[in-house]
């Protein structure tokens, strides 16, 4: 399965909201250093779907707020 998503980051709440047109939007409370943004995206997106963080990769987008990812298997 192939997500898009867009990232907001230094968010007060964290939550992951479906948007009509299929993607996905994420509020974060981690800063974008280090990955460490990317590492919190990767675990509410595994919460969110009920996967574990090793199904998910980011295959596009390391740096961007707007991230392409895949979970595999699902």
């Amino acid at each position: 399965m192939i997500l898009f998503i867009k990232v907001i980051s230094r968010a007060k709440q964290e939550k992951v909201e479906k948007q009509p047109d299929g993607s996905y939007k994420l509020w974060v409370r981690a800063v974008p250093e280090d990955g460490k943004a990317n590492e919190r995206v990767i675990e509410l997106l595994a919460d969110f779907f009920n996967v574990p963080k090793s199904m998910i990769f980011i295959i596009s987008g390391q740096t961007s707020r707007n991230k392409k990812l895949e979970i595999k298997n699902y």
